[in-house]
């Protein structure tokens, strides 16, 4: 989902900026650094990481998500055009398939990594906070807010 997000070319969007946004006459472009720092923002405050916590989550974070991001690229690549024959559509699910599956498995590898360096409770709140900052930003672009102010 994180990804998806981002390949939207979303920002970040928090409860209470709704009417500042609507204030601001001209869109501002997409800054995937202003997006990262607000996801991070959110994730620390929403899980109550330390400071020495972050410092240790976070450059494994943008690691898995670099990792996930090429996957992504790929599956764009695929498209979403309809293959012209049956054996065509059979091979587009199954390499949409593996693509889901690469996902699962970084993701996977990824969350024993970060047990490595966060407690349980804390990377089930991290993950939890996570799912919560998109789903923010999915039902603002849902609700025709502009993204990226």
């Amino acid at each position: 989902m994180l990804c998806m997000v981002m390949a939207l070319g979303a920002s970040a969007q928090f409860p209470g900026q709704h009417r500042q946004r609507m204030q601001q006459a001209q869109p501002q472009k997409f800054s995937p650094e202003k997006f990262q720092a607000d996801l991070e923002q959110f994730i620390t405050k929403e899980a109550c990481l330390t400071p020495q916590e972050a410092a240790k989550f976070f450059p494994v974070y943008k690691e898995m998500q670099a990792k996930q991001r090429t996957v992504f690229d790929r599956q764009r690549q695929l498209g979403w055009g309809k293959p012209a024959d049956e054996k065509g559509c059979e091979k587009a699910i199954r390499q949409r398939d593996e693509y889901d599956l690469e996902l699962k498995r970084i993701q996977q590898t990824y969350h024993n990594k970060f047990l490595s360096v966060l407690s349980a409770s804390k990377l089930y709140d991290v993950l939890k906070a996570e799912d919560r900052f998109h789903r923010q930003m999915l039902r603002g672009w849902n609700h025709g807010r502009q993204w990226g102010k």
